[in-house]
């Protein structure tokens, strides 16, 4: 018993042998050792592999982005390249002492700088007489700060003049998430880098290799609903990966993930999108209470439906040329279908009313009831109409009711000679809506010199042309705006912009219309009656007025004889 004891004295057992070996997260298993091992950034990976390779080494490099897109190991992983056994090299051997203690955190020349709480001047003098000293063993002395924004303006200034003149052996290596707060002396002695959000597509593939060599099943579904609420950084979605691993075991599905972290299915998703586009006011807010009552993020469910949203319109706006969205087929094809049911506009007045709310919904005592507010101002922003859409569908309307009558000149005109397909029409040939195309292309260019001129034209129209004169009518309701309207400078812009769209030098006559007020187009302050009809019909049960009340869910509220 006692040469036992001595024997333990005199021989101790390694500690590896008695603590057990302690389990290492995945996000610290799986973090990248080499270039090509970095997810989504080979924009810098390559031109850092380019720098090594071409000898051209700056002294001080400044990685930004988002959380969880690969900053501190971009810089671990370059430290490791310049100061590798075999370096400089693009390919780190992984095998030598160097490049396991900076692997491990640990190497002497290679040192890690957490900017929140190394911030202040000393910490800073005490870096810059530690740069003097050559590196332990390796190459270069690498300082990599985190979080470097976190320095105080004073660090900063301490910083500046080693910084701009480091020794050689130093190199700095700073790591941010908010680059505007980093002086503008400090960026300017930086090789700035921009890491990007990583696509989703991206995240499920490297999530499945993880599975894979983990021996965890996991269904597609799945993994595309951790990289969706991964938002773009690698390094949350492995966390997660982690924590669905210890909640279910070596087996994973959809709805687990969808569980733990309150986030929505995409057939939800899409449900609670169609009731928006589709109107269905009272099935959007049915979907927002089932949600809410199982426990469903309305702050992320509003991201979700803004994400949407985007899609959507920039599969409208774009068409075919939107290929390069990150999206599953099946959300694609969802996505063409709704695209089909609503146009751009709504969809952009969808989208500012969704994002109004958002940044309030956070502070917000009751989310679903805010959430359900911004829902229903949402589809009344759908059904809403710009005053373009106004405009347009006015002059529809009076194309049906009468737009063909109007009159274009009778006088006799010279017969001129055929100058081929692409000649300007002569005044024979000149049809009503070639006039109204012209007198509206006028009016739209004038609006961006005089807004207010182009609001008193609205209602105007072409009545024909008296030789070379281009005659424009107003309604006797509206004849006090002829006098605004009709002078020299107005009258000369507009009569620039008709010869463009006519081709020919026209001068412009504006009057006001008798006989012909009751073919007016109405303006949308007010709807002008018209003239009776041969049965003494009331105006009120014209057409074209009760068309307009349908269109714009107007009443008439006087009738004035």
């Amino acid at each position: 018993m006692t040469v036992d004891r001595e024997r333990s004295r005199l021989f101790p057992v390694p500690c590896e042998l008695i603590m057990p070996k302690q389990y290492q997260v995945l996000a610290r298993k799986w973090r990248p050792q080499q270039f090509d091992e970095i997810v989504g950034q080979d924009h810098i990976t390559t031109t850092l592999k380019n720098a090594i390779g071409q000898d051209r080494l700056a002294h001080a490099y400044l990685f930004v982005g988002p959380r969880g897109t690969g900053k501190t190991t971009t810089a671990r992983v370059f430290a490791k390249a310049l100061n590798c056994a075999k370096g400089p090299t693009v390919t780190p051997c992984d095998k030598c002492d160097t490049c396991k203690e900076i692997a491990a955190g640990n190497c002497l020349d290679v040192l890690e700088i957490d900017g929140a709480s190394n911030n202040g001047v000393e910490q800073v003098r005490e870096l810059r007489e530690t740069c003097r000293y050559a590196p332990a063993r390796s190459k270069y002395k690498v300082y990599i700060i985190d979080e470097v924004h976190m320095l105080t303006t004073a660090a900063f200034n301490a910083l500046l003049k080693t910084l701009e003149e480091p020794p050689g052996h130093v190199k700095f290596f700073f790591a941010t998430t908010e680059p505007q707060k980093v002086l503008p002396t400090i960026l300017s002695r930086c090789q700035r880098f921009d890491l990007r959000r990583i696509p989703a597509g991206l995240i499920v593939k490297h999530l499945k290799h993880i599975a894979k060599q983990e021996k965890i099943s996991i269904d597609d579904d799945a993994l595309a609903a951790i990289a969706r609420g991964a938002e773009g950084g690698l390094r949350d979605a492995e966390s997660a990966l982690d924590q669905l691993i210890a909640f279910c075991g070596d087996k994973i599905a959809e709805k687990d993930v969808l569980g733990v972290f309150g986030l929505i299915a995409h057939d939800q998703l899409r449900a609670l999108t169609d009731a928006v586009i589709d109107g269905e006011t009272g099935k959007a807010l049915g979907l927002v209470k089932q949600l809410d009552d199982v426990g469903k993020d309305l702050q992320r469910l509003l991201a979700d439906l803004l994400e949407h949203f985007r899609n959507l319109l920039v599969l409208a706006v774009a068409g075919d040329a939107a290929g390069d969205l990150d999206l599953p087929d099946t959300e694609r094809e969802v996505l063409q279908a709704q695209s089909k049911r609503i146009d751009s506009d709504a969809v952009l007045r969808i989208i500012d009313a969704l994002t109004a709310a958002e940044g309030r919904l956070r502070y917000a005592l009751s989310k679903r009831i805010f959430l359900e507010i911004a829902l229903v101002k949402a589809v009344r922003a759908r059904e809403a109409t710009g005053i373009d859409g106004v405009l347009k569908k006015l002059n529809e309307l009076k194309n049906r009711a009468g737009g063909s009558d109007i009159p274009v000149a009778t006088s006799p005109t010279p017969r001129q000679p055929d100058r081929g397909k692409n000649a300007a029409p002569t005044t024979a040939t000149l049809s009503s809506t070639d006039l109204d195309d012209a007198w509206a292309y006028a009016v739209e260019h004038i609006g961006k010199v005089t807004p207010l001129v182009k609001s008193y034209l609205v209602g105007t129209r072409p009545l024909g042309l008296e030789g070379n004169v281009f005659v424009v009518g107003f309604d006797p309701e509206f004849a006090d705006r002829r006098e605004f309207v009709d002078t020299g400078k107005n009258k000369e812009l507009l009569q620039h912009k008709l010869r463009e769209k006519l081709h020919r030098d026209v001068a412009l006559k504006f009057t006001v219309t008798e006989a012909e007020a009751a073919k007016a187009v109405p303006t949308p302050t007010a709807v002008p009656p018209p003239a009776k009809k041969n049965g003494g019909e009331k105006f009120q049960d014209d057409p074209l007025i009760r068309k307009a009340l349908e269109i714009f869910k107007g009443t008439i509220v006087e009738v004035r004889k």
